[in-house]
């Protein structure tokens, strides 16, 4: 008897993908997997499973990725300072190739001859997840609905789901919903009311933040602990990637920090507007930054700023496993083992504050620093140094 030919989908177990996960069973003579990567979303694997089984679904795999995620992926982002156009940390455009990845590994355990995605055809997460199958599955087709069938709506879907019997939660019912993606780094939203970029960001959108205004009135502070560039611990205790990067999500998500309302550039050339949360994140990126200041010479952080615009842009368009992206990582990290200590922040009302900077590194002299008259910094080779550069200013 021949098998089955079989497709891994992408599964989040919400409407949008159950509408795909029925779409391919009516439109290909094949098994369909449902493969979810567990990135410390919100995720309720009951409801994918109860989902996925009500449409006749026999094989779905939940995997737990969230220390990876952080370790191998958020990390090195991290030590790259990565802000794409001046605010935007990349949450989402960070964990499509983990995904992808991981999927493709899934198709291959399971000789499938194809994977599939949600994602919609004007948006950037088609392209990452795309560039990421093609790079470890070069073999597998692709199949993507949102460029190919007759749905063209949010009222189409409705009625699609409602024709096969699939949920269709009360608050997407008549109206198109807000787009939201989360993980452990982050969380967007998009769509509705916020397309138009005269809207204000309703309150109640925001998901891991509160509002500065409703922040506590007292500080809370926090000492980010660093090892060969990457955070290892909170106050003097170690902690595994996942779970550092949670604790600093609740105290910055507390204190209102990491809200960011942007127009971005696609990079299919469309301008969009969303709204991301990412306190911890911007905990990580400020702290990072402190105590490379005082543990890296100046030509080295010169070098990692002149490459973080090529480098963050390399990430959003879906480029993390390139050979220019695995370049520039290179010189990112060049001297991250000397990347050693604290730093101490003190968080209020949607601000962060670098309160201490500590390190045994000899990068910073404060013999050199100091206006007290000492014999470390010769002062009679200052003149010669404005000389040489007047003659550089006309050539």
């Amino acid at each position: 008897m021949k098998l089955k030919k079989r497709i891994v989908l992408a599964y989040s177990g919400g409407l949008d993908t159950s509408i795909i996960l029925k779409w391919l069973q009516e439109n290909y003579n094949a098994e369909v997997i449902c493969y979810t990567a567990d990135i410390g979303q919100e995720i309720d694997k009951k409801k994918i499973i109860s989902n996925a089984k009500k449409l006749g679904v026999k094989n779905i795999i939940i995997q737990d990725l969230k220390n990876i995620f952080v370790k191998d992926y958020v990390f090195p982002m991290i030590r790259g300072h990565a802000i794409y156009e001046g605010v935007y940390l990349l949450g989402t455009s960070i964990a499509r190739p983990l995904i992808a990845k991981d999927q493709i590994r899934v198709a291959k355990k399971y000789k499938a001859y194809a994977v599939s995605h949600g994602s919609t055809g004007k948006g950037n997460d088609q392209i990452r997840f795309e560039l990421g199958y093609h790079y470890f599955g070069p073999k597998i087709k692709i199949i993507a609905p949102w460029r190919i069938w007759n749905l063209k709506s949010r009222s189409d879907l409705i009625k699609y789901a409602e024709k096969n019997n699939i949920p269709i939660p009360k608050d997407k019912k008549g109206a198109s919903p807000f787009s939201v993606d989360d993980n452990l780094f982050h969380t967007s939203t998009e769509g509705k009311l916020l397309e138009n970029p005269k809207n204000s960001a309703p309150e109640f959108i925001f998901q891991r933040t509160i509002s500065p205004e409703k922040a506590p009135n007292r500080s809370t502070q926090v000492t980010i602990n660093f090892k060969n560039g990457d955070p290892i611990g909170l106050n003097g205790k170690k902690l595994g990637p996942a779970k550092l990067l949670s604790k600093l999500n609740q105290l910055a998500g507390k204190n209102g920090i990491g809200r960011v309302d942007l127009v971005e550039n696609r990079f299919l050339g469309i301008k969009s507007r969303g709204v991301y949360e990412t306190p911890g994140g911007t905990l990580l990126i400020h702290a990072h930054r402190a105590i490379e200041s005082v543990t890296l010479d100046k030509e080295t952080m010169h070098k990692k700023d002149a490459i973080m615009s090529r480098y963050a842009e390399l990430i959003y368009n879906g480029y993390w496993f390139s050979k220019e992206r695995l370049k520039l990582q290179k010189i990112v990290d060049l001297k991250k083992n000397k990347i050693n200590g604290s730093v101490k922040l003190k968080l209020y009302k949607g601000n962060v504050t670098i309160q201490s900077r500590m390190t045994k590194s000899n990068a910073y002299s404060m013999k050199k620093v100091s206006f007290e008259e000492n014999k470390s910094f010769i002062k009679s080779n200052v003149e010669k140094f404005i000389n040489y550069h007047k003659k550089k200013l006309r050539n």
